[in-house]
């Protein structure tokens, strides 16, 4: 079987991810504690703000099609290839999907929704604010080092074929 345009799919993924990964790495190193530090009404604004532009943005939309992508190339990947490659482009779902989409979808978004629908001025705001950013780095720390695996897997897989 011709491997070529499974190298690039993989390649393509690989960076996908990575560039996922370099997203919410920059949440965790910085941006939150960045916000963390201003006043509890401006982080808040600010925070909210960001959540609300995130979804017209082309990360918002690479993250979400590797879900499906992700799911259809293990399907295939189960069917059609064996050896290391196929482990590994399995293992790259296999992580991506619980520990990006679903820590997404049960953690951080939840905490999005809630900290969105407060007065950034009030008190509780401000109260929420205070375990909001410890939490939300937390949950979103797992989701950056699924990315960063799946993206290794991705691309280790890549090279198995040449």
């Amino acid at each position: 079987m011709p491997t070529d345009w499974i190298v690039y799919a993989c390649l393509i993924l690989g960076i996908s991810s990575a560039l996922v990964a370099g997203v919410l790495q920059s949440f965790s190193d910085f941006v939150m504690r960045g916000l963390q530090r201003a006043a509890p009404a401006g982080g808040i604004e600010s925070m909210q703000q960001l959540n609300r532009t995130v979804y017209r943005s082309i990360f918002l939309t690479t993250f979400m099609l590797m879900v499906p992508v992700t799911i259809a190339f293990a399907i295939f990947a189960w069917f059609n290839l064996q050896g290391l490659p196929q482990r590994l482009i399995i293992g790259a779902a296999i992580v991506y999907v619980p520990s990006v989409f679903v820590v997404t979808a049960a953690g951080n978004v939840p905490m999005n929704e809630r900290l969105d629908k407060l007065d950034h001025t009030s008190r509780e705001a401000a109260e929420y604010w205070r375990t909001y950013g410890r939490i939300w780095s937390m949950w979103n720390t797992i989701r950056t080092i699924g990315a960063i695996v799946t993206s290794g897997a991705y691309l280790l897989a890549a090279v198995t074929f040449s």
